[in-house]
Order: C-alpha cells, then sequence, then structure tokens
C-alpha cells in the first residue's frame, strides 16, 4: 500500500509504517495546487491543514483519505463520495489540546497577559493597567458543544471554580452523563438563554450547515455586556462583522484561534480586521498543535491504515450508516460461489444491492450475508433463493 503525507507526520510512526512493508511518503511542502500531481499512483492520502480539492480527488486514483484530527470540512467529502473514496477522520484525540488553549486564551484574556507581556518587552511598567481583573472563580461559562473537546473544556473550568453551563440536549451516553454530573452542569432551554445568563461562551462545534454564522447578530444580542466569547472550533462558525459590532458595541472580549479565510499554507500574510482588534487574543490556528496531541493522532492513524489494509474502513464520514429498503440474511456454507448465485438472482430481479456484509461462524463451515437491498423479494424470487445449492436458509425485515 502506497501512502502520501501531505503535511508533518512524526518520524516513529513512519518508521512503523515502513516496517510493514508500506511505502510512505513525506511531502509536508505539498500545496493545494501541488497535490492534484503528487497524489497519482498513491492509495491512501493522509492530511492535517493541506485542503483537498475535487480536482484532486477525481485525478487521483485514491482508496482513502485520512484527516490527521477531527474536523474534515478542509476535504471535498461530495467529491470522495461520487469517486468512491473513503474519507476517515481521527476524533477526540486532540480533544485535550484543543481544550487546553481554548482555557489559555481565556485565563490570558482575564489577566490581560499579552498586553502584560508586550508592555514588558517595549520597557514599560504599567501595574496600575494590569492590576485590575475579573477573575475566573464563580464565573458562569456556557459551553456550546459538549463533544470530546468541550467536555475538556468543561472539566477545566470546573477545575477552576466556575460554573459551568449548557444548553438541554438529547440523551447521552452514560459515560459522558457521568462526566457532565461530576461537572455539576446547569442546563438552559436554549442558547439565547444560555448567552444571557453566563459571563463566557466557549464554543466547541463541528463546521456544518447549522453551526455557519452561529455567533451572528442574533446570539450576540443575548450575550452580556462586557462578555467573553471563545471560538477554537471552526472560522466560519463566527459571523466576523457582527463579532466586531458586537464587540464595539457591548465591550467584549474574543480568544480565537481560528478565522474565516485563514491561509491555507503555514506562513503568510493575514488581513483579518477581527484578529487584529486589540480586545481580541487571537492564535495561529494551533489548537492541536502539541507534541502530546500529534502522538496521539498518528498512532490512531497508523491502526487506521492497518485494518484498511485487512478489510477494515475506521471513522468513515461519507459512508450512509443504512441503506436500502429490506435487509435480506443469507446463511450459507462457506464455499466458493454460492454468494455470487445470490447476487445473480438479485440480478435477475432488478434488485439492487446497497450494503453488504458477510461473516464466517467460528470453524469455518458456514456463513451469514447480510445484505441491504433495494427492492422487493417476492415468494418467488425467496422460492429461488432458499433453493439455491448450499444456501441454509434466508430471512427478510422490511425497513420501516
Amino acid at each position: 500500500m502506497k501512502i502520501l503525507f501531505a503535511d508533518t507526520f512524526p518520524e516513529s510512526q513512519l518508521e512503523q509504517l515502513h516496517a510493514r512493508g508500506y511505502t510512505c511518503e513525506l511531502r509536508a511542502e505539498l500545496t493545494p495546487a501541488s497535490l492534484r500531481e503528487a497524489v497519482v499512483g498513491f492509495d491512501v492520502l493522509v492530511v492535517r491543514s493541506t485542503p483537498v480539492e475535487r480536482t484532486v480527488l477525481e485525478a487521483s486514483g485514491l482508496r482513502m483519505v485520512i484527516r490527521a484530527g477531527a474536523g474534515y470540512n478542509t476535504i471535498d467529502v461530495a467529491a470522495a463520495s461520487d469517486s468512491g473514496i473513503y474519507v476517515c477522520n481521527v476524533p477526540g484525540k486532540n480533544a485535550v489540546a484543543v481544550a487546553e488553549l481554548a482555557f489559555g486564551l481565556l485565563l490570558a484574556i482575564d489577566r490581560n497577559i499579552p498586553d502584560n507581556v508586550a508592555d514588558l518587552r517595549a520597557g514599560r511598567w504599567n501595574k496600575a493597567r494590569y492590576q485590575k481583573a475579573a477573575g475566573l472563580l464563580g464565573q458562569r461559562v456556557g459551553v456550546v458543544g459538549l463533544g470530546a473537546v468541550g467536555l475538556e473544556f468543561a472539566e477545566r473550568a470546573c477545575a477552576f471554580g466556575m460554573e459551568v453551563h449548557a444548553v438541554e440536549g438529547p440523551t447521552r451516553a452514560p459515560a459522558t452523563q457521568a462526566r457532565l454530573d461530576a461537572i455539576g452542569v446547569t442546563y438552559r432551554p436554549d442558547l439565547a438563554t444560555l448567552a444571557a445568563t453566563c459571563d463566557v461562551l466557549s464554543f466547541h462545534v463541528p463546521a456544518v450547515a447549522s453551526t455557519r454564522g452561529l455567533v451572528g447578530e442574533e446570539l450576540l444580542g443575548h450575550v452580556r455586556p462586557g462578555g467573553v466569547i471563545i471560538n477554537t472550533s471552526r472560522g466560519d462558525v463566527v459571523d466576523e462583522p457582527a463579532l466586531l459590532a458586537a464587540i464595539e458595541s457591548k465591550d467584549l472580549r474574543a480568544g480565537l484561534d481560528v478565522y474565516c479565510n485563514e491561509p491555507a499554507e503555514g506562513e503568510a500574510e493575514l488581513v483579518s480586521e477581527l484578529a487584529q482588534h486589540p480586545r481580541v487574543y487571537g492564535t495561529h490556528h494551533i489548537g492541536a498543535s502539541t507534541e502530546q496531541a500529534q502522538r496521539a493522532i498518528a498512532d490512531a492513524v497508523v491502526e487506521m491504515l492497518i485494518a484498511f489494509e485487512a478489510g477494515d474502513v475506521r471513522n468513515a464520514v461519507n459512508l450512509d450508516p443504512l441503506r436500502g429498503s429490506s435487509t435480506l440474511v443469507v446463511r450459507h456454507d462457506n464455499r466458493v460461489g454460492v454468494l455470487a448465485a445470490v447476487l445473480r438472482a438479485l440480478r435477475s430481479a432488478g434488485i439492487n444491492v446497497e450494503q453488504m456484509e458477510n461473516r464466517i461462524f467460528s470453524g469455518g463451515n458456514a456463513a451469514a450475508a447480510t445484505i441491504q437491498i433495494r427492492g422487493t423479494v417476492d415468494e418467488d424470487l425467496r422460492s429461488e433463493l432458499e433453493g439455491l445449492d448450499q444456501v441454509i436458509g434466508i430471512s427478510i425485515e422490511q425497513r420501516r
């Protein structure tokens, strides 16, 4: 298997892949423009921040793209799906790193740390200005998004004595709910109420249609004067002109790690009125960029590649969870040609197979194929399938 790494990747994990016989090429200097030619001939592309556009995917012959991180909005997922290319991510492994940065931005805002440092480096002593701070103990922080990063941030806020608030949500996994219970989260009925009752709002949401411009004029209208906005998720979560206006009209502060239209390159000029505003403390989209996070992500990527070679696709984001109008289960002898005969019968009846999995029973003598189909298995077709040589039995369940 040939793997192209279009961003930095730890040497120790590369050595593990080489030792297993994989052909790995590290090309961290690649740009979106040069990636199109570079990727030809590879089976798998691994990226961190490099965008993967439709033209790259259509011309590549790739089988899988791995985003070495949680978000995958820099990959044209629709184009990958059209070309039959798996898009996989590595969720949760950078959660601690992003939460640490988010909380660091909050601390920096409360104590004006960057301005303190800038004045000291310029030879200015201004204790009169910098001794004024609200402190975090007892402050209310609203955590928007209680996934892996949001949970880590909430636990750190709790450790600092902050009151953690969140929007009421659906039933959560027992392990997640146990962590929220330990924090002592106070729930609010909606985002507007959360904004109106908290001193700080920290956003930890994915880049999807429903979160684009979430921090906009309407929500900011509910934020308390003098409040703090933290965003370490995705740039397009914030309506930047609206936030700029609210900073001026409501004396808000903001801590940001991500921006709309931020450069894809590691070094470039950034023209951003928001990033350069004196009431904004910003970083360079470095939330996941700690050695701890990158080691954890790299280990997960290695596991995913090994699994993929064995036919197990992990964390695919562009596979429908369940397709078809019926589930056909065929129990059969584990012999050559049995499933081929089943598929020929379905094809002759004009029935499309949309998903299929064949599992072998212990001992290796029998197997069960679970087939998601689009179409109706009538009595004649059922009799034909049951009569096939080496078919043990079948069952059909209509999807509701």
